[in-house]
């Protein structure tokens, strides 16, 4: 099916495979039958596919009707037929579908806030991307303008717009002062056609959704960004911020909250099934040992009684198994055992036997692992150092090493061969690993000549992997997903067959189309890269759109092919390949989930290479001590006199538990020489987190302590003797410290050289009175310094303060533009703020040292921070006095950084990032080899490939036809050079190699490197279209291996220390304790469901208009309005008719009135309650705004007052859908944990704005005055703070930064002017730097990825944490929250009673899981509910038992109970006492028995009166016939 063009046997070939298929649908029709019995044919789906495939193929041959290719197209589904024949997949499948249903709420929510998004970009876009700079002809004008494209395929629409150079399109403008402005001369007017051939537009609901579907998909967002802001203006950013910040995150987080939740329901759904299988797995073992043991004590015993001829008498059925068990527990023929112990073990000769005894020791000694680990590393950087263009001498030099190296691993391989025999050396897998790669270097050294054999040269990369035998964490992480990707086959091979399936639809489909486009094109212009003529073309069209690069490929098919078919296609492609995709990732995240350095193991050459370097540092340790030893040459009587008493009544006075002698302390020195103790804690390792030792020591104030709820006693406990061996300044303690001051390094200098003199005069010291006086006054006078210091610093007014300064200092830095030199007054106000500004903080590090100590104060990261911080102000200042050091004000930026320690929620933030990021070190540095291996891999493959010869008029590459090398293009038109250019992003080196996979990794710019390399034809020659077509399959398995598996890794690492985390604080990691209290809040108010009950009015009108607008219907009516409106807007257009504006603006009239009505009749029956409820008041303010913006147009126009503003306006109304208890539960259910993320989104976001605030500070400082060219343009620059944010925001969601980075590299004469003059100011030239611009850009990149990261981290993981709980069977607040909300209904008087008569209806209103539907007068009955006096039953009895119903029996549940009960007693302390004077099932009992009685009293009754009758009829009857007698 993937080939394009069949060979002459295709047909023949095609009939007989039909002919196999329609067989064997027929057999299984006979097997199975047609529609009856238990496994029928078309009750399996796959049959059903079967069937109408195979019935489209004999339509498709044997019809001449019209729609063959429709047909023709759909036999393609016979690929999916592989799907049913493997079970792994066919499972797979079912799974995804269930996905699929639990996904039908987000999938809703999701089309439901892209129409609303659509129509808001209707309301706020339409016919706005037309808006063009236009310039009328001028009389007597002939001259045409000079269009600038440089592009011979464009047709103008009119000569008389403007373009930018090296732009297709027309410039678009705005009429708003912060829109795109057009050149002098020309104006703005709406003309022409939309961009992007007319395909991105507002102008009616089909492009909006299509445009935000892009923009939620993050796909080429930038060109669309930039069109809006200059054709709309730049405060239409907001519009793009909610869109890509919250509506495409928190969308990706639903849905990756499901599939995640999903994914560990199957895990325990699997668990469960294997563990019911596993008892009878191990019965079926225990059965064959038993088997074994028996057959093996019957063989004994018939040896015993028969030794000679055991076998003859055995069974045959008992040899039978034998020879079966034998032949099972051999992988080889006997033979080749035989041969391995003649050829492969070596143990010829006692000389041989005692070489191979030394070689082994040799080979396993850890020097030897630690010399070859020494080896590995400096091969990689010999591979790393390969560069275009390298001098002869380098090249040699790398060519020696290289034959070093590989003498040295031969080496390895032949003494590990002598001491391990080759039997044994070819058992361990490494060895074969290493001696592939031993071979393949041997290969590359003697073929060096051959030809086809240049791919040896990039195989000597695997070198790099033999790092995996002495790294435990890099062999840990690769076996984990090794065994990950073994488990999930099933699933990649139904990612694969659906791409398959996709790429040969695609080329069927459009093909032909592709075909004759690209026939009909003109020979001049650039050929057709990304079509679906052929399978590979159209395979890498369908990984480039799940890549997320789809719209361009879409815009091409509308070309050649109707709209209406490929929208359908792409969408196919892009949601089942996404969907699979993402099940894909979040499986192998799962499994690194429960990763954890500490515990992998070590083989044996890791702990080698860990002994190794143990033995060097003692060795090195024991130098050094001796060293010091003979230079301190300390004498014996003062270490006899450490333990003098002046000493102890020194340090007497602080309040430290204990304190070590220094005798203690040297011998924990002496204990200590040998080897050295390195056991830090978690804390200690995090530089912004100090360690409880080391707090100790700080008096920190509680509000600023970075250790919560620390206990000293419990730390003392802890560090044994570490906490009494700090050694104490005499003076340094302060009343107002928690602990006491530990001394400085100088300080604890002094002190040690006074000892000495401590001690000799002792004696005199304490006999002076006079002189101890003197000294505690002194002492006292310095603590109350300290104290009053430490109240100063701890004081909260001062603390505020400092913060607002801080704010004010930072906010300050947003004015310092490339306009800061026209305003004078502000510059001159800066420079004096700056100074202000530096004398607070040095007042303020000041006051901390004097209160803390210089100890104390530098153990703190925080602090240190804000040092730093204080060193940036002063060489600010310093910069400014002096001009040699003007260079240091460009560090200014770094200020910013002080907002970090001043603000809690940052700094809680700041430790999560730390605590969750830093483990996860090795696995950054396993994706940072992998990438470096890729990086090698490149420069050897395409290092000097990319230059090409450019025709300096157009911009474009010669074709090969006309310059073949660069001789000919140096040669080129009359000896004049032409230039031979090289990509701004190549391979020629491995730091260019890593730039350019990051921009292949995010998607940016990776299509022009592809192109590159695909082009590429060798060194010093000129490219050609696609000659090196199959260099894709390198940038594919990248984008796989180097990007899709190293990102599951690291997010899975992260995922486990968060998750470690979490459970050790029962909470968010990304919140304070303040924000922990507002989760109960967030939560009540999104819980709630109208806020307090309005009482209704007495009055008969006022009634019946409440019982109106309180019904249901009513309610119902009102949200099919606002769903009628929304389709209203739906409809419209830009420039149509005149009678369809007309009759717009009468519905827009119409809705307002009819909205009007509803606001008018609440605010009569509900009179002032009508503003107690929030949803009111915003009705309210609706129906005014809208009334205004109908009014107004005829007051002012309407060009101020478009008529879309009434649209837009009474649009809002459709938020009703969202509220709780009104519209779909789904999307309450779906919304609440948003509201309940919100306190750590914010602190997350919050260290965003920040760390795009420095960046865009420091892009002002160095890329202000950079060339526009590419990404950097009128709207997105570097020249103001607001569009520095504006460039960041687009670097953020990972858009268009190759573009700036690109306008950044312009450094050289060709490019740009050193020496051009700025107006304005003294800065000369517009060149970029290139190195600081890297810098700048990957640095940001990578801080954002990891934010990013952990945000949505938090969002799914307490998603499916809230999840989780709502299937535990357990009860929460929310459910007796709403349990008492309904309560009220029924007892509005607030009496704690409802009648009898009113518990069933009660308990059907209440929401899940205490409710019970109707009918449920018998489960209520045998509830045995106590009932008061007239019948009524207290609301805490009903709440207990409808809670035991839920949750069940159980100890704890009685306990809980319990609690319930006298938390409810405690809150009303008003209740009545009351004796029940029954119970529900009593008083069911009486009424039965009541029945039963009455029953039975009005049966006698009815006998009675039956008897009685029947002896009045017997008197009757006697009395006639006594009369009949008497007649007679």
């Amino acid at each position: 099916m993937s080939i394009k063009y069949f060979p002459k046997w295709g047909p023949e070939v095609q009939i007989t495979l039909l002919g196999i298929y329609t067989l064997e649908i027929l057999v299984k029709l006979i097997a199975r039958g047609f529609w009856t019995g238990p496994f029928y044919f078309f009750g399996d789906p796959w049959n059903w596919l079967d069937f109408s495939v195979t019935l489209f193929e004999h339509i498709t041959i044997y019809s001449p009707l019209n729609f063959r290719p429709i047909f023709r197209v759909a036999r393609n589904l016979r690929i999916l037929k592989i799907i049913p024949l493997n079970q792994g997949m066919k499972s797979y499948v079912g799974i995804l579908f269930q996905c699929l249903k639990k996904l039908a709420g987000v999938i809703i929510l999701t089309l439901f806030f892209l129409s609303l998004f659509s129509l808001i970009g209707m309301g706020l876009f339409m016919g706005k991307l037309k808006h063009k700079c236009f310039r009328s002809p001028q009389e007597n004008e002939t001259e045409t303008l000079h269009n600038r494209t440089r592009n011979t395929c464009y047709t103008r629409e009119t000569e008389n717009f403007y373009y930018l150079e090296g732009e297709r399109y027309a410039l678009l403008c705005g009429n708003r002062t912060d829109a795109g402005r057009c050149p002098e001369g020309y104006m703005c007017i709406k003309a022409g056609m939309n961009p992007d051939n007319g395909y991105t537009n507002f102008d009616n609901f089909g492009w909006a959704l299509l445009a935000l579907f892009r923009l939620m998909t993050q796909d080429y967002p930038e060109a669309l960004y930039h069109q809006i802001l200059y054709a709309s203006g730049k405060v239409y950013m907001i519009f793009f911020f909610i869109i890509s910040f919250w509506f495409a995150f928190y969308m990706a987080s639903l849905f990756l909250g499901i599939l995640a939740m999903s994914y560990e329901e199957e895990k325990q759904t699997a668990a469960e099934k294997s563990k019911k299988t596993e008892p009878k797995f191990q019965h079926t073992l225990l059965q064959e040992e038993n088997e074994a043991a028996e057959t093996k004590t019957t063989q004994i015993e018939m040896k015993k009684r028969s030794p000679t001829s055991s076998l003859d008498i055995l069974d045959d059925a008992t040899l039978r198994h034998k020879e079966e068990h034998t032949k099972s527990q051999k992988r080889c023929p006997m033979c080749w055992y035989k041969f391995a112990k003649i050829f492969l073990i070596w143990n010829c000769s006692p000389c041989w036997i005692k070489l191979k005894e030394f070689v082994h020791v040799v080979i396993t000694h850890p020097f030897t692992d630690l010399f070859l680990t020494i080896c590995i590393i400096r091969d990689i950087f010999f591979l790393a150092m390969e560069h275009y263009p390298m001098s002869e001498a380098f090249t040699s030099v790398l060519s020696i090493g290289n034959l070093v190296f590989l003498g040295i691993f031969t080496t390895e391989m032949i003494f590990k061969i002598i001491a391990l025999h080759p039997y044994g050396y070819f058992q361990v897998g490494w060895n074969i690993f290493d001696s592939l790669i031993v071979f393949i270097g041997l290969a590359e050294l003697f073929l060096v000549d051959a030809h086809g054999l240049d791919f040896l040269g990039p195989l000597r990369v695997l070198r790099i992997f033999k790092l995996m035998k002495y790294w435990p964490a890099f062999k840990m992480l690769m076996l984990t997903l090794a065994k990950s990707l073994v488990a999930l086959k099933d699933l990649i091979l139904l990612l694969f067959t659906f791409m398959f399936f996709s790429a040969v639809v695609g080329m069927k489909l459009y093909g032909s189309s592709y075909e004759d486009y690209v026939y009909n094109l003109d020979t001049d212009c650039q050929h057709l890269r990304w079509h679906m003529i052929d399978f590979f073309h159209s395979y890498l069209n369908v990984f480039r759109i799940l890549c997320g690069e789809w719209i361009e490929t879409l815009w091409d098919c509308f070309k050649i092919a109707d709209q209406f078919s490929c929208v359908p296609f792409y969408m196919m492609v892009i949601l089942i390949g996404n969907f699979l995709i993402l099940y894909l990732f979040l499986a192998l995240v799962s499994s690194f989930s429960s990763y954890s350095a500490a515990t992998t193991e070590e083989n044996e050459e890791a702990k080698n290479l860990r002994l190794a370097v143990a033995r060097i540092k003692k060795g090195i340790d024991c130098v050094l001590s001796k060293i010091v030893c003979r230079r301190r040459n300390v004498p014996k009587d003062t270490i006899g006199n450490v333990n003098d008493p002046p000493v102890t009544e020194n340090i007497s006075d602080h309040n430290l538990s204990e304190v070590s002698t220094t005798q203690d302390f040297l011998k924990d020195k002496e204990k200590s020489s040998g080897t050295e103790k390195n056991t830090m804690t978690e804390n200690e390792t995090q530089s912004l987190i100090p360690s409880p030792s080391v707090s100790e020591t700080v008096p920190i104030a509680s509000g600023e302590s970075d250790i919560e709820n620390l206990d000293n006693k419990e730390i003392q406990s802890k560090s044994g003797y570490g906490s009494s061996k700090e050694k104490v300044k005499p003076s340094s303690s302060s009343e107002c410290s928690t602990v006491d001051i530990a001394i400085s390094e100088e300080e604890e200098m002094i002190y040690e050289h006074e000892k000495p003199r401590h001690h000799k005069n002792s004696y005199e010291r304490r006999s002076l009175p006079g002189q101890i006086s003197r000294e505690s006054k002194r002492r006292k006078i310095w603590q109350n310094i300290r104290k009053t210091c430490c109240k100063i610093v701890e004081n909260s007014f001062f603390k505020c303060f400092i913060g607002l300064v801080t704010l004010l200092s930072t906010g300050a830095l947003a004015f310092e533009d490339i306009y800061i030199d026209q305003r004078k007054t502000i510059k001159i106000l800066l420079e004096y703020a700056d100074m202000i500004f530096t004398y607070i903080f040095i007042l303020e590090m000041l006051l901390k040292w004097m209160a803390y100590g210089f100890k104390a104060y530098f153990a703190n990261g925080w602090y240190r921070l804000d040092f730093m911080v204080v060193i940036v102000f002063c060489l600010n200042l310093i910069g400014k006095s002096r001009e040699e050091l003007k260079p240091l004000i460009s560090i200014k930026f770094l200020r910013a950084l002080r907002v970090l320690s001043q603000f809690e929620k940052m700094k809680v933030v700041v430790r999560a990032l730390i605590k969750t990021t830093l483990p996860a070190l090795n696995v950054f540095l396993v994706c940072l080899l992998i990438w470096l291996a890729f990086s090698i891999v490149g420069v050897q493959l395409f290092a000097g490939t990319f230059y090409k010869c450019i025709d300096p008029t157009s911009g474009e590459r010669f074709s090969i036809y006309e310059v073949m090398n660069k001789s000919q293009c140096e040669s080129l038109l009359f000896n004049e050079s032409m230039p031979w250019e090289n990509a701004k992003l190549n391979f020629d080196n491995v730091g260019n190699g890593f730039l350019s996979l990051l921009q292949v990794a995010t998607f940016n710019g990776w299509l022009t490197i592809m192109d590159s390399a695909v082009d590429s034809t060798g060194v010093n020659v000129q490219p050609e279209f696609e000659c090196n077509i199959y260099m894709y399959c390198y940038f594919i398995g990248f984008i796989i291996i180097g990007l899709f598996l190293p990102l599951t890794m690291l997010v899975g690492v992260i995922l486990a220390n968060f998750n470690k985390h979490n459970m050790k604080i029962s909470s968010n990691i990304f919140i304070t304790v303040k924000q922990k209290k507002q989760y109960h809040a967030l939560k009540k108010l999104m819980c709630e469901d109208s806020g307090k009950t309005i009482p209704r009015p007495r009055n008969k009108c006022q009634g019946f208009i409440f019982d109106l607008v309180t019904n249901k219907i009513f309610n119902i009516i009102i949200m099919v309005l606002i769903c009628f409106q929304a389709i209203t807007i739906m409809i419209q257009s830009d420039e149509q008719s005149l009678q369809m504006d007309t009759a717009l603006s009468w519905i827009d009239l119409v809705f307002v009135i009819l909205y009007t009505a509803e606001c008018v009749l609440k605010l009569i029956s509900f009179h002032c309650n009508y503003f107690t409820s929030g949803w009111n008041i915003f009705d309210f303010m609706l129906v005014i705004l809208s009334i205004t913006a109908l009014l107004l147009p005829q007051m002012v126009g309407y060009y101020l007052v478009p008529l879309s503003l009434v649209r837009l306006i009474l649009l809002s109304r459709i938020i009703h859908v969202l509220r709780p208890g009104k519209g779909p539960k789904v999307f309450h259910d779906l919304l609440l944990p948003l509201m309940l993320f919100l306190p750590a989104l914010l602190n997350i976001g919050l260290l965003i704005f920040l760390v795009m605030f420095v960046y865009a500070i420091f892009g002002m400082y160095n890329f202000a005055y950079v060339k526009k060219d590419a990404g950097i343009n009128d709207v997105s620059n570097f020249e103001t703070f607001g569009s520095s944010m504006l460039c960041l925001f687009q670097v953020t969601i990972f858009a268009g930064w190759d573009g700036m980075l690109d306008a950044i590299f312009n450094s050289q004469w060709s490019d740009c002017d050193p020496d051009k003059i700025n107006p304005g100011t003294q800065v000369r030239g517009d060149c970029g730097n290139p190195l600081v611009g890297i810098i700048y850009f990957v640095s940001y990149i990578l801080i954002v990825w990891l934010i990013i990261v952990n945000m949505y981290i938090v969002v799914v993981v307490d998603f499916l944490n809230i999840a989780s709980k709502k299937k535990a069977k357990s009860l929460s607040e929310d459910d007796f929250r709403k349990f008492f909300q309904v309560w009220k209904r029924f007892d509005p008087d607030g009496t704690q009673y409802i009648d009898s008569s009113k518990l069933s209806d009660f308990a059907a209103a209440l929401d899940p899981p205490l409710s019970v539907a109707k009918p449920n007068k018998g489960q209520l009955v045998a509830m045995d509910l106590p009932m008061a006096v007239g019948d009524r039953i207290h609301c805490l009895d009903i709440l207990l038992a409808f809670t035991k119903r839920f949750v069940g029996k159980d100890v704890k549940m009685e306990k809980l109970l319990s609690e319930m009960e006298s938390g409810f007693v405690l809150a009303n302390p008003f209740k009545i006492t009351y004796e029940p004077i029954t119970t529900t099932l009593k008083r069911k009992q009486e009424a039965v028995s009541a029945t039963i009685i009455q029953r039975a009293y009005k049966s006698y009754r009815l006998r009675q009166h039956d008897k009685n009758t029947s002896d009045i009829h017997m008197i009757d009857d006697d009395r006639e016939g006594q009369a009949t007698k008497g007649d007679v």
